[in-house]
């Protein structure tokens, strides 16, 4: 645990007082909890990828059951979708834009492919997709139970507050836990509508029910995480706190060098003065002349 993961102590307060002064306030007029709610929008936006992600997430899918649905030829379906996903991804690459959602919808596919591939089935298309989702489910629910809830690790670090939450921050980390129960119980609902399908129905049906569930729980889940987030209290942002500490360190360094700087000044300047004096002590007579004995 880093020292800016701890509460902060009455110690820990002065020293953040005598870093520098604090924030200024909102300007007359600013409505605090709507900066809050844009603040999350913006930090969900970034982290799920926003409406190209989803996009991203849903073509490739959507490609390959289409196909499928029209000639139920398997290699025609698959090429077909991790083409797609390819060109998504470079067309991310070209414009510099942020690559994680469009590559992690390409590896999806491509294990969808491959594994579709090897078994002859195409319904093996979807089933990588169901396990991440299945597993995905767990992870929220468990970390949420051991005291560590997902969304709020992938979310720390958007919000700048890394796991500040844990310790120094507990009406948000009571929120990141709501989000992360919203997550994990809409994930395993939809898992419960897949799986049957899954064994039960034809590689279309379970095609075109997957995408159809593919877009309605990720905005609920988003939503909720939203509601959540957006009553919290504001995140604290360690990266601005670690800046403060080492401007704070730099200016007393810079303090402590100009003091000594001036002690060495006057130290050396004070050094043939008390030369001079020592010499002329040594060559002058004693004061009254000499003494004599009687």
């Amino acid at each position: 645990m880093t020292s800016y993961d701890r509460p902060t102590t009455d110690a820990q307060a002065d020293h953040d007082a005598s870093a520098g002064p604090p924030p200024a306030s909102p300007a007359p007029g600013a409505d605090p909890a709507a900066d809050g709610r844009q603040v999350t929008e913006a930090a969900l936006f970034e982290a799920f990828g926003g409406v190209r992600g989803m996009v991203e997430t849903v073509v490739p899918g959507l490609l390959f059951v289409t196909i499928f649905t029209i000639n139920k030829d398997l290699h025609v379906s698959a090429i077909a979708a991790l083409a797609v996903s390819l060109v998504l991804g470079i067309l991310r690459l070209v414009r510099r834009d942020t690559v994680k959602h469009a590559f992690s919808g390409v590896f999806g596919v491509a294990f969808g492919v491959v594994f579709a591939m090897m078994t002859g089935n195409a319904k093996d298309f979807y089933l990588p997709g169901m396990l991440y989702t299945l597993g995905l489910a767990f992870a929220y629910i468990l970390t949420t139970l051991a005291g560590v809830p997902l969304i709020g690790l992938i979310l720390g670090p958007v919000f700048k507050e890394n796991l500040s939450w844990r310790t120094r921050n507990p009406g948000r980390k009571k929120a990141y836990a709501k989000a992360s129960w919203a997550w994990g119980l809409i994930l395993l609902a939809k898992c419960a509508i897949l799986f049957p399908l899954y064994w039960w129905a034809d590689t279309t049906q379970l095609g075109w029910v997957l995408i159809a569930l593919k877009i309605p729980p990720f905005l609920l889940a988003v939503y909720l995480t939203w509601v959540f987030l957006a009553k919290a209290p504001a995140p604290i942002d360690v990266f601005a706190e670690m800046e403060a500490k080492e401007k704070a360190e730099q200016e007393a360094e810079e303090r402590r060098r100009g003091e000594r700087e001036t002690l060495d000044g006057a130290a050396a300047g004070l050094t043939p003065d008390l030369t001079a004096g020592s010499a002329q002590a040594a060559t002058e007579p004693p004061r009254g002349g000499p003494r004599h004995r009687r």
